[in-house]
């Protein structure tokens, strides 16, 4: 049996948000959200962890080129968070409510699918302050979406689609 090794790759960004459910009113966002409520927004310098798994490449002894993870976590995540507000500027988060346990689960959703078919997401944590963050592992979801032959790739970054070798 061939031994799978996790492997994390660490980023931040910086973001604003509110806390709120559209359905209730301003009094009752402001008794269970409190300052997160806050019309005027409030931001957080977030930190986020991607954890995937999967066998290591004998010839470059990576699970995955961490240049390709962060390439992906950068254009699929990041590009989209980073200095944004996350209820007015990201259209993958239109109509939920951006609480951290939402952004994993989200963020999840971007990742999943667009792995080297050797590689399973298995984590992603998202770390709102020092004392607040939230983890999620695929619980509920779909844990590797089926993809067409032609939008996987090989551990090797340099690799072509499959429809690009012909």
């Amino acid at each position: 049996m061939t031994p799978r090794v996790r492997v994390t790759r660490r980023l931040r960004f910086s973001a604003a948000h509110r806390l709120r459910n559209q359905a209730w009113s301003d009094e009752r966002n402001r008794s269970v959200f409190g300052d997160c409520s806050n019309p005027e927004w409030h931001g957080h310098n977030y930190g986020l962890e991607v954890t995937v798994a999967g066998p290591v490449d004998p010839g470059t002894g990576y699970v995955i080129d961490l240049k390709l993870l962060d390439e992906l976590v950068r254009t699929r995540v990041i590009d989209h968070l980073d200095h944004r507000n996350l209820n007015t500027q990201v259209e993958w988060l239109a109509d939920t409510n951006p609480t951290t346990e939402n952004l994993a689960v989200a963020i999840w959703t971007r990742l999943a699918d667009h792995l080297p078919d050797s590689v399973d997401l298995v984590r992603v944590l998202v770390r709102e302050t020092e004392r607040n963050s939230a983890e999620f592992t695929g619980q509920g979801l779909d844990p590797r979406p089926s993809r067409s032959q032609a939008d996987r790739r090989t551990c090797d970054p340099g690799s072509p689609l499959p429809s690009e070798s012909k």
